[in-house]
C-alpha cells in the first residue's frame, strides 16, 4: 500500500507559471514553463498596445492551476518597456533578465531564433528568481535615460564635426589655434563662418574686424583682431583651386557645430530639471557634476531594488570574484556587470584622486588621501584605484537612499557615519 502523502505546503517555484519574453520592434515572442521547464506554450504578438489585452486573454489557457504568472523581460528598456509597464501596472510580478544571463543559459548551440531566446529568458526566471530585480519602469528613469542618451549621442557628433573643422582650418589658417583659445568660442564661431579663408580678410581693416568680434564677446577686441591679420599676411596662404567649396565646407561645419552646441544646451536644460524629480544629490560631491549625474541615475535606476551597497557593486562589476578551491582563495576583477556604471565609477574615481591644473591641485582631498593610503598599504596603482571605486559605490547608494547630499568632510564621512555603515 502506497503511503506516500502530498505535504502541506508546497515549493514556492511551484505556485507560479514562467513566461520568458524575447521582444523585438514589431512583435514580442513569449513562452511558458512550469516549474520543472516542461513547456507549456508559446504566443508571438504584435508591438502595438492594443495587442497586449489580447494576449493576456490568450496567455490565461496556459496558466497552471493554483499558479499565478511570473514574467521575465531581457529589454524592459527599449522595444519590451510598454509592455512591461502595462504589466506591471495591472499587478503582475514582472523580473528583469539580464542579458549575460541569458546568453549564458543559450550556451553553445548555434541556432538563435526569437523562441530560443524567450526560452532560456523563462529558464533564467525558475533557476534564477530570487536573485532577479523586480521591473520597474517608472517614466522618469526612462526620460532621463532617453535624454542623456541623446546627449552623448550630440557630444560624438560634435566631436567628429570638429576634428573635421580642425583639419580644414589648419590649411586655411596655420596659426589658427593662436586666434582663439577654443575653437568653439563664440567669437571663434563667428569669425570662421564669415571669413572662412584668408582671401576673404583681404580688404577687411582692424577696426572693422574689431567691431564684428566685439559683436560676438561684447569688449573690445583690438588686439584679437590685430593678431589675426598680422598671422594671415605673414602666413601668406593663397586661394586654391575649388576655394568656394572650401569655404562653404568649412562654413557648413560652423554651422553644425553651433547647432549641436545649441541643442546640447537644450537637452542639458531638461535634464536639470527633471533631476529634481529624483532627489539623489549625488552632485554634491566633488568629482561628480551634473551629466555624471544623470548618467549614474540612468545607469542605475531605482536604488532600491539594491537591497544594499554590495549588490550595487555586483551590479557595476566592481565587487571582486572569488575563485576558491581547497586551501587556495583568489579575488579577481569582476569583468563583467553593467559596463556603462562601471565606466562611469571609473571616471569619478580617476577625477577625485588626479591633480590638476598647474597648481596640481586635488579635486577631493578625502579620496586621495585614501588611494595614497592604499599605495602605501603595498597595493598596486590599479589594486587601490578599485578600493576608490568600491568606496565610491557605498558613498553613491548612501546618497541615493537616504535623498541627502554628501558632506565634503574632513574625515570622509558620508552624511552621517551610521548612514554609511548601512549603506556597507
Amino acid at each position: 500500500m502506497n503511503n506516500f502523502q502530498f505535504p502541506d505546503e508546497i515549493h514556492p517555484k511551484m505556485t507560479r507559471t514562467y513566461v520568458g519574453c524575447d521582444s523585438h520592434k514589431d512583435s514580442h515572442t513569449f513562452v511558458f514553463l512550469n516549474c520543472f521547464h516542461d513547456k507549456l506554450g508559446v504566443i508571438t504578438v504584435g508591438s502595438a498596445p492594443s495587442e497586449f489585452p489580447k494576449f493576456i486573454k490568450q496567455a490565461k489557457k496556459y496558466l497552471q492551476v493554483g499558479t499565478t504568472f511570473a514574467f521575465g523581460f531581457e529589454d524592459v528598456s527599449a522595444y519590451g518597456r510598454s509592455f512591461v509597464k502595462y504589466l506591471v501596472d495591472r499587478g503582475y510580478l514582472v523580473k528583469h533578465v539580464d542579458s549575460s544571463k541569458v546568453a549564458t543559459a543559450r550556451g553553445q548551440v548555434l541556432h538563435k531564433t526569437d523562441l530560443f531566446d524567450a526560452e532560456c529568458c523563462a529558464r533564467v526566471l525558475i533557476d534564477r528568481f530570487d536573485e532577479l530585480p523586480n521591473a520597474n519602469p517608472q517614466d522618469k528613469y526612462w526620460v532621463l535615460s532617453t535624454l542623456v542618451t541623446r546627449h552623448n549621442a550630440v557630444v560624438k557628433m560634435n566631436t567628429m564635426t570638429k576634428n573635421t573643422l580642425h583639419h580644414l582650418l589648419a590649411q586655411n589658417y596655420p596659426h589658427y589655434k593662436d586666434f582663439f583659445g577654443k575653437i568653439t568660442v563664440k567669437s571663434g564661431l563667428v569669425f570662421y563662418e564669415k571669413y572662412p579663408a584668408p582671401h576673404l580678410l583681404e580688404n577687411v581693416t582692424v577696426e572693422e574686424l574689431n567691431e564684428m568680434l566685439k559683436s560676438a564677446t561684447r569688449r573690445n577686441e583690438l588686439e584679437r583682431a590685430k593678431l589675426i591679420l598680422e598671422t594671415v599676411k605673414r602666413d601668406n596662404v593663397q586661394p586654391s583651386e575649388y576655394q568656394e567649396q572650401r569655404d562653404y565646407t568649412v562654413r557648413s561645419l560652423v554651422r553644425q557645430v553651433q547647432n549641436n552646441l545649441l541643442e546640447l544646451d537644450g537637452i542639458t536644460a531638461h535634464i536639470e530639471t527633471i533631476l529634481n524629480d529624483f532627489q539623489y544629490p549625488l552632485a554634491s560631491m566633488k568629482g561628480i557634476d551634473v551629466m555624471t549625474e544623470a548618467r549614474l541615475i540612468s545607469e542605475i535606476g531605482d536604488i532600491n531594488r539594491f537591497k544594499n551597497a554590495n549588490a550595487l557593486a555586483k551590479y557595476a562589476g566592481v565587487a571582486p570574484v572569488v575563485f576558491a578551491s581547497g586551501m587556495t582563495k583568489l579575488e579577481m576583477a569582476n569583468a563583467r556587470g553593467n559596463r556603462k556604471l562601471n565606466g562611469l565609477i571609473h571616471q569619478v574615481a580617476l577625477s577625485t584622486i588626479t591633480p590638476r591644473g598647474k597648481n596640481k591641485t586635488v579635486n577631493n582631498p578625502i579620496f586621495y588621501n585614501y588611494y595614497q593610503k592604499k599605495l602605501s598599504q603595498g597595493k598596486t596603482k590599479t589594486q587601490a584605484l578599485k578600493c576608490v571605486q568600491r568606496r565610491l559605490i557605498n558613498i553613491i547608494y548612501a546618497i541615493m537612499k537616504h535623498k541627502r547630499p554628501y558632506e565634503n568632510t574632513e574625515n570622509g564621512n558620508v552624511i552621517t557615519e551610521n548612514d554609511r555603515l548601512k549603506a556597507i
